[in-house]
């Protein structure tokens, strides 16, 4: 019984220790409903990009599908697609952010951990630098039109902010993360195929992940 006690105790420590230098109140709803949110969006995308005779396009032919993967655009043309291809990308960020923020808060007031604090203000600084990094470096990309590998650089970028945001939140997040930078490798080297790979980056594996989280920390 006095051993028991002492493992009991030595589990109670831990789990304090945890709380007080890990962020551990993301929500794995959150992450599902990105990806499903990544998905819709990479299936507007598909149809802008995809459709043989996209009704924006009057007068010149229609595109095939080589250039577009390639980024090998009329200047009128490139500036509408990129144009609502960004503002699709704008709105699944917004939608995942706003979405990640209100569940996470839930779930942070039921195990009674801050949401702002410390903790989450260091995780936030070490995901934020290979975020805002990265998106400096697509959108020099963008310029010079580069656009092949626009989304290997995002999956790369993503994933080392979650390895590098990993060691203040849960395991499962780095796991993600090396998922993802393998993922963009691949996708770089693939760069005819960078919208599937985003696809599975932003939305499958967001998904699984989301799932895996909520069946063990949320429910």
């Amino acid at each position: 019984m006095e051993e028991k006690n002492i493992h009991d105790d030595l589990a109670a420590i831990r789990n304090l220790m945890e709380r007080s230098q890990k962020f551990i109140s993301l929500s794995g709803l959150s992450g599902i409903l990105a990806g499903i949110y990544a998905l819709i969006g990479a299936a507007m995308a598909y149809v802008i990009l995809y459709n043989d005779a996209p009704p924006y396009i009057d007068t010149p032919p229609p595109m095939t599908n080589q250039k577009i993967e390639r980024g090998i655009f009329d200047g009128h043309q490139i500036s509408f697609v990129t144009l609502e291809l960004f503002f699709i990308a704008c709105l699944v960020l917004l939608l995942s952010l706003v979405t990640g923020i209100i569940l996470t808060r839930k779930k942070a007031n039921r195990k009674g951990q801050a949401m702002w604090g410390n903790i989450s203000r260091t995780l936030l600084f070490y995901m934020a630098v290979p975020l805002v990094s990265g998106g400096v470096f697509i959108f020099i990309l963008l310029l010079h039109g580069h656009y092949g590998i626009v989304s290997a650089a995002s999956l790369i970028f993503y994933g080392l902010s979650l390895v590098s945001a990993s060691n203040f939140t849960f395991t499962l997040v780095k796991y993600l993360g090396l998922c993802e930078i393998v993922l963009g490798l691949i996708a770089a080297c693939l760069p005819g195929y960078g919208l599937l790979f985003w696809a599975i980056g932003f939305g499958v594996l967001h998904i699984i992940y989301g799932s895996m989280m909520y069946l063990r920390y949320d429910r």
